[in-house]
């Protein structure tokens, strides 16, 4: 790709398909309706009408990235693929006894979530390797093709094959592999020793679960994009978004697509952490709040938190261990079923709940008049002023405010003794309260204060609430990012292209093995660099190593950074001083006599990240005025009032003091009473509460 050449991000969501095109100094952007019955038919119409508006033929585009919640969505919504497990003799309720313990010690009505595989899906066969994969038991292979009748009873879709100990020793579950293909050559098949090769079974299991239930969903997409992407011209490198913040490419993808359940997320934290460390903030949250979900993040000096597990649809109260454990590279957040679309109710006890069911984009909530009759946040939103519906979503979408009024007073009103605007309150409260508690809980959990950093808020839905949630976090600064309706495609285009590849070999540090682990870093570094070579053939990579490390006994890892080089006999000295200055950095102290050992270890190979010819706003220059004005709902005084409205890209010196509406093609920026906003650096929007 030529630095002349146009570089083209595409992120679906749940709701919308946002399209982010730069070429040169120019940035087009569009948000589009995601067909969900077809996603690839939502992308091309949002990449042709970027296209059309920057007047590009696809020869000019020398690059395209890609994201999508997609596979996250299928997972919360359980609309994947029907899923068997194959696992060893005796481990089948693995993946439902879980860890044994209680999320919440003190509520006897807790239930987990159920596993994507029920029990008559999970099937045993005979074999056995112990820690070091040694086989203690040979695979039975008619324990294997016995399973055939049952794969076409149940008419299987996608197979998971979990085996005790496989990433020590990955030959019995190729063989198993081998064995099915060779009878059922079109069913996806998705292998523990591949998907996530390190110890802990349930969490592997879990996760290769997960990756086979997204598989033929995403694998059919992505093909299906990449021939009419093909077909229509674009000859440039299809590049994915990953959960853990790098680009990888279409066929890692297609067989690893769990890797992309966090992608369009993970774009956001990108763009946060850019945007953090151009203004200067090392202690930032980034608040994504799209048409289905919001994604709350915690970045200290311009990084995001990082995790190799993290979990999928909490389902109480956010709490860690509600929900799928996934063992993947990850960028760290909580993410929860509060977006533009999601649905608004009166339980049985007369309160008002809000999600994480969504409308999606088809029939959408009541104000697309599609159809759709419950009414959803963006309804809400309508109501109490925060949206032009002859503009929502750069004009692509026009909405019927009457149609939002209609279904908040039947289903939130009308049960409730209130109004529509009053209802419509309800429900925006609600929703901002849910995303708090969100925060304050990730924050807990991670040892952080979460109010004294900034925010930086975008997706289309989030400028609309992020005030109005700084006040419940009791944050003083919220940024608002240029482009932040389609922030994540934005992000996209900041990402390196990387690829991280994990592997558990155990090793205490008394019984340093250099040579052992030498080989282990070099057959992982070759994996990982053919990867990135796929969309950077000519680019100087960088690598990162890291062990995953603990005192012999204990429960958890610390992850600890390695020595860039080749490891020599003395270098476990080296470990241990390295382990010693990590653990005590985190706990205070270090425990005298205790012997460290390695469980996994992590290697990382990037291209460097692409910085941004564009600057979406000017900064400075004559002090804009507004073009109008409207009634908007002022939270705190709990009525109308009258809000000025303003073009963000007229704004230039101007300090705009709410209330008062910021409006752009993507979303508009809610400036409450008590707000202040200006144009910082790059564009950002500022909001300063007093």
């Amino acid at each position: 790709m030529t630095t002349s050449q146009a570089r083209l991000a595409v992120d679906i969501g749940g709701t919308f398909t946002d399209i982010v095109l730069e070429h040169g100094d120019r940035q087009f952007t569009t948000k589009v309706l995601t067909t969900q019955s077809a996603p690839e038919q939502g992308v091309l119409d949002g990449i042709a009408k970027a296209m059309t508006e920057a007047g590009l033929q696809p020869a000019a585009v020398g690059l395209l990235i890609h994201g999508t919640t997609l596979a996250t969505n299928a997972l919360i919504e359980r609309k994947g693929a029907k899923t068997a497990l194959i696992t060893t003799e005796g481990h089948r309720d693995a993946v439902e006894m879980a860890l044994e313990n209680r999320f919440e010690q003190y509520d006897i009505n807790i239930d987990r979530p159920a596993p994507l595989v029920p029990r008559y899906l999970r099937w045993p066969v005979t074999e056995r390797l112990n820690v070091h994969g040694q086989a203690l038991l040979p695979l039975d292979e008619g324990s294997v093709t016995a399973l055939f009748p049952l794969i076409e009873k149940h008419a299987i879709e996608a197979l998971a094959v979990g085996l005790l100990h496989a990433y020590a020793n990955p030959a019995h579950e190729e063989r198993v592999r081998n064995l099915i293909a060779a009878r059922f050559p079109s069913l996806a098949i998705s292998l523990s020793s591949e998907v996530a090769p390190e110890i802990r079974e349930y969490e592997r299991q879990s996760t290769t679960c997960a990756n086979a239930y997204v598989q033929p969903k995403m694998a059919g997409y992505l093909m299906a994009l990449d021939a009419q992407l093909k077909a229509q011209g674009f000859a440039c490198p299809f590049l994915l978004m990953t959960s853990g913040g790098g680009l990888t490419d279409l066929a890692t993808a297609v067989k690893f697509p769990i890797r992309l359940v966090e992608s369009g997320p993970a774009g956001g934290a990108i763009l946060a952490a850019r945007i953090a460390e151009e203004l200067g903030l090392d202690r930032v949250v980034s608040y994504d709040m799209g048409g289905t979900t919001a994604k709350i993040c915690l970045i200290d000096d311009y990084q995001p938190l990082s995790t190799r597990t993290f979990e999928v649809a909490r389902a109480y109260r956010n709490l860690k261990g509600s929900g799928l454990p996934v063992k993947i590279p990850a960028i760290e957040m909580v993410e929860i079923g509060a977006g533009g679309g999601s649905i608004a109710s009166v339980d049985a006890l007369g309160r008002v709940a809000v999600g994480p069911e969504s409308a999606g984009s088809q029939p959408g909530p009541a104000c697309y008049d599609q159809g759709g009759e419950r009414a959803a946040v963006t309804d809400a939103d309508l109501v109490l002023g925060k949206i032009d519906p002859a503009a929502f979503a750069g004009g692509s979408v026009k909405l019927a405010p009457e149609k939002a009024g209609e279904a908040l007073q039947r289903t939130i009103g009308q049960p409730l003794g209130m109004d529509a605007p009053l209802a419509a309150f309800a429900v925006a409260e609600i929703v901002d309260e849910n995303m708090a508690n969100a925060a304050r809980v990730h924050a807990v959990e991670w040892g952080k204060d979460i109010a004294a950093r900034a925010m930086i808020a975008f997706g289309g839905a989030a400028p609309l609430h992020a005030a109005r949630l700084a006040e419940k976090l009791n944050l003083s600064q919220v940024i608002v990012p240029a482009g932040a309706g389609v922030g994540s495609a934005v992000g996209f285009l900041r990402a390196p292209i990387s690829y991280e590849v994990v592997r558990s070999r155990y090793m205490r540090l008394d019984g340093f093995d250099a040579a052992l682990a030498n080989d282990l870093l070099a057959t992982m570094r070759a994996e990982a660099t053919a990867i990135v070579r796929q969309g950077a053939p000519d680019a100087e990579l960088s690598e990162t190593r890291m062990a995953f490390m603990r005192y012999v006994g204990q429960g958890h890892e610390i992850t600890v950074p390695l020595p860039a080089r080749d490891l020599e006999v003395d270098d476990a000295e080296t470990l241990r001083a390295l382990f010693e200055d990590t653990y005590r950095a985190l706990y205070g102290q270090t425990v005298p006599g205790q012997e460290p050992e390695i469980l996994s270890w992590t290697l990382t190979v990037s291209s460097p990240a692409v910085s941004s010819k564009v600057t979406a706003a000017a900064v400075g220059g004559p002090p804009g005025q507004p073009f109008g004005s409207r009634r908007l709902f002022d939270s705190n005084a709990q009525a109308f009032v009258e809000a000025a409205e303003w073009r963000r890209e007229t704004l230039g010196s101007a300090e705009v003091k709410g209330p008062a509406l910021i409006v752009e093609d993507q979303t508009t920026t809610v400036v409450p009473d008590g707000f202040t906003a200006t144009v910082g650096k790059g564009g950002a929007l500022v909001l300063t509460r007093a």
